[in-house]
């Protein structure tokens, strides 16, 4: 983001606003604690600030400051309009189309606030009226702490922004892991670190709270495992039978692909999984090196993402998604291959 997109900003904040920050369709960890870190700095400078989810989220998530005063669109429609006909400024955050929030596309595109886009997704639209875009950054709460320290309040950081920013990036990088994870980004853990969080305990609050259930529909997964050694692929499906089994709940298989990508010889990875009530079947790929799940979700899955992780969905069956996903293989070989 340039200094004179910046010190526009400043301008726009520089008196008490009416807020509203925006998360996409499900969110994640980066996109709950990226908007609730957002929104506790806002109201230190006493702009009313709020979040407004276009819908629920994982548990593993409610633990986290300001949680509790996230507005879900889906559930509580009227009172998120009301904010946003009142909205002097839309921050979105960890999503680049506004084809990502579902229902609130509508409200949002006729909102005459002024928009700030702050993300790390490839390819974005062009609808904000200040946009802080950066494909090579490992999560929009990284974004976050940079936009923070750009308008000069890095000193501003306490527990509660550190708590929520600490999450986003932790989640985004898998635990650190990803190549998306760089000497920056270690250094602005340090920092936050430094404000008194317990990092220990963030993780423990995010990975150790699996419900029984969670763990027997891991197992499903497991056993639905497919590998195809000549494409270096590896893919999961779950059917809404077994989700039911299983009393799944949102954010059950948060990381089930993982487990598919960490097969030996395996670089690319996808999970399908069946939704009745979306009538679709929701897809994450996962890939290690230069090759682009991106690029795949795009072109056959309606969805998109980052060169190592993306998501998308498809309108045929369950069988006939797979079907399509080997077909599209032969395709790639090449790129596999060159892995």
């Amino acid at each position: 983001m340039d200094k004179h997109a910046i010190s526009s900003i400043k301008s726009l904040l520089s008196t008490p606003k009416h807020i509203v920050i925006v998360p996409h369709k499900n969110p994640d960890g980066d996109a709950i604690g990226s908007t609730l870190a957002l929104c506790h700095y806002l109201k230190l400078h006493n702009h009313h600030a709020v979040v407004i989810a276009p819908n629920d989220y994982p548990d593993f998530l409610k633990w986290m400051p300001g949680e509790n005063a996230i507005l879900k669109y889906d559930s509580q429609k009227q009172d998120c309009d009301q904010d946003i006909e009142k909205s002097d400024i839309i921050f979105t955050l960890d999503f680049n189309a506004l084809g990502r929030i579902g229902a609130m596309e509508n409200v949002i595109t006729a909102s005459e606030a002024k928009k700030i886009m702050i993300d790390h997704h490839q390819q974005p639209d062009d609808y904000a009226d200040f946009m802080y875009s950066d494909v090579t950054m490992s999560s929009t709460c990284e974004m976050v702490f940079n936009f923070i320290e750009m308008l000069g309040d890095v000193d501003k950081i306490d527990k509660a922004i550190a708590s929520c920013l600490y999450t986003g990036i932790m989640t985004d990088t898998g635990s650190f892991r990803f190549s998306s994870t760089s000497s920056n980004t270690h250094k602005i853990i340090g920092k936050l670190i430094e404000t008194g969080i317990s990092n220990s305990e963030i993780h423990n609050n995010i990975h150790d709270s699996n419900s029984y259930e969670r763990m027997q529909l891991l197992g499903c997964a497991l056993s639905n495992l497919k590998v195809i050694p000549e494409y270096q692929t590896a893919y999961i499906t779950l059917t809404q039978e077994e989700l039911n089994t299983f009393n799944f709940k949102k954010g059950d298989t948060e990381g089930f692909v993982n487990y598919a990508l960490s097969v030996k010889g395996v670089i690319f990875a996808a999970i399908f999984i069946e939704s009745h009530q979306d009538k679709i079947i929701k897809i994450s790929l996962r890939s290690k090196g230069d090759f682009s799940v991106n690029d795949v979700a795009r072109t056959y899955f309606e969805g998109g993402g980052h060169t190592n992780a993306a998501g998308g969905k498809s309108d045929l069956s369950l069988k006939e998604t797979i079907e399509k996903f080997i077909g599209i293989l032969p395709h790639y070989q090449k790129d596999l291959k060159t892995q």
